[in-house]
């Protein structure tokens, strides 16, 4: 079954935590489906269901066994397939009428001021607790919302033109105030408690320059408005198409919403909303790129030492992290989702997109990252379409450098000494990797500092061996008063010195 559309009817109660919800699903079947199997957890309970939305439904069987319910569909689904060609497909369009108090997904309670809220939460595979889904990112599908909320609240609620995952598929229902910002592109709002309005809107006045920025060097905002929204979401922040939802007590603490994780949850819009991982294991093309983007927008809004030290942050992260060095970046055999939230998907994700920006140039890299974003928009990628699409703008074959730093656990741990020989005017490296069974292949920054004082750097290409010597092809006259490994801070590694 492939879901082209979901359109849900939610009635919200006005104390508790029982809802009643409307599900409409229009989907493409293959000949040899009998039946539309959709993910729906106890303690939700099917109360109905028919098939032909409209004038035309008509009651269906249907099962229901706490995990997924099944409507039997009519007929014999598309024209038979011809002798070696695959079987057609046919529309379809299921109508389940469904309640209960959802044990998760949406979070239903009262804030500090004991007021009735409810809020969608659905990441990673959440959404089945309240919405009757193919649950999966690779299904992504187009969403509309009808919501009837209690009285004196505001509900906000994803609804878009485009297909998104059905983590994406959220509302909100709380006593939210709006604050609307100053945009020159997309449209944007501040959505708060009635006494965090006051402070707005804070950090999000960056949130233009935040957007357009984006759109300058990847492309247009995918979507047709962009809410910020204090919620009850279990992460920091969540990055719902078009309504990003933070936790609440980011707006209750004196700093408020960080430039940086505003910037991190903007960036998901193009790279795991619009562009969005088919397979879990490839999350790092979700959070890698978004925290990733949210420290070129620290380069560009505060500078090169800014980013720099951000990068000395990343790269702390990536080599103190036990899962670094037990599991890949592509980790398609994690089967607890909630463990692929760790650094090698953001941090080292991140990082490892820096080194291949280092690799390609400035120019090549950003053209390829158009390239994947154009080819991948509102549909689903693989690791394998980024290399695609950055091999093409590079003119060259990046597959060493993918397999290398994403495809096995851990990162280089350097032992780097130098010798200089004044008879032949020679610098020499000798480079050890450890205990690393295979060697990885980059490039070394090395800051000289001659006998004068004067600072260059140069560039050292080390091969994949575990022990190598490399000597500089200039000729240094005089052995360097000082020497510095990776002092802009663009390899992933450790390094010691004698």
């Amino acid at each position: 079954m492939d879901v082209k559309r979901y359109r849900f009817e939610v009635t919200l109660p006005d104390t508790g935590k029982r809802i009643e919800v409307v599900a409409r699903i229009e989907a493409m079947r293959l000949a040899t489906v009998r039946a539309l199997q959709l993910d729906l957890l106890a303690p939700m309970q099917v109360l109905a269901a028919s098939t032909g939305c409209g004038a035309q439904a008509t009651e269906a069987p249907f099962t229901h066994d706490g995990r997924r319910v099944a409507i039997t569909l009519p007929g014999e689904g598309g024209a038979a397939a011809m002798e070696g060609m695959p079987p057609s497909s046919d529309s379809v369009c299921v109508t389940l009428r469904y309640a209960g108090a959802p044990a998760d997904g949406l979070v239903i309670g009262v804030d500090s001021a004991r007021r009735w809220r409810a809020f969608g939460d659905n990441w990673p595979d959440r959404a089945r607790h309240w919405l009757a889904t193919i649950d999966h990112p690779s299904d992504k599908a187009l969403v509309e919302f009808e919501v009837h909320a209690p009285a004196g609240r505001r509900v906000v609620a994803v609804s878009s033109k485009s297909p998104i995952p059905t983590y994406l598929m959220v509302i909100a229902a709380a006593p939210l105030v709006e604050t609307k910002l100053a945009t020159t592109s997309v449209p944007q709002s501040v959505f708060t408690a009635p006494e965090q309005a006051r402070a707005m809107p804070g950090n999000f006045a960056r949130a233009d320059d935040i957007v357009r920025f984006f759109e300058r060097i990847v492309a247009p905002f995918p979507y047709e408005r962009l809410a910020h929204l204090q919620s009850s979401t279990r992460f920091g922040g969540m990055e719902n198409a078009g309504a990003i939802f933070y936790a609440d007590a980011l707006f209750r603490s004196p700093e408020g919403v960080g430039v940086g994780l505003i910037a991190h949850e903007t960036a998901h819009q193009w790279f795991g909303d619009a562009v969005t991982e088919r397979e879990w294991g490839h999350l790092w093309l979700s959070e890698g790129f978004a925290t990733y983007f949210a420290a070129l927008y620290t380069e560009y809004a505060f500078g090169d030492s800014a980013f720099r030290a951000e990068r000395e942050e990343l790269r702390r992260t990536v080599t103190s992290a036990a899962v670094v060095s037990a599991r890949p970046v592509l980790d398609t055999a994690q089967a607890e989702l909630m463990q692929l939230l760790n650094a090698n998907s953001y941090q080292k994700g991140g990082f490892i997109l820096h080194m291949l920006r280092r690799e390609v140039g400035d120019s090549a890299f950003f053209a390829g990252v158009r390239g994947y974003y154009a080819a991948g928009a509102h549909r689903n990628a693989l690791t394998s379409d980024l290399r695609i699409a950055m091999e093409r703008a590079a003119k060259r074959d990046l597959g060493w450098f993918f397999d290398q730093w994403l495809r096995r656990p851990g990162f280089p741990k350097l032992e780097v000494s130098w010798r200089h020989d004044p008879a032949t005017e020679t610098l020499t490296f000798l480079v050890l990797q450890g205990t690393t069974s295979r060697g990885y292949r980059f490039t070394l920054g090395v800051e000289l500092e001659d006998p004068d004082g004067v600072k260059r750097l140069v560039q050292v290409e080390v091969p994949a061996q575990q022990r190598v010597e490399v000597r500089l092809r200039e000729k240094i006259a005089r052995a360097p008063r000082a020497v510095r490994y990776d002092p802009l801070v663009e390899l992933l590694a450790t390094i010691r010195t004698p």
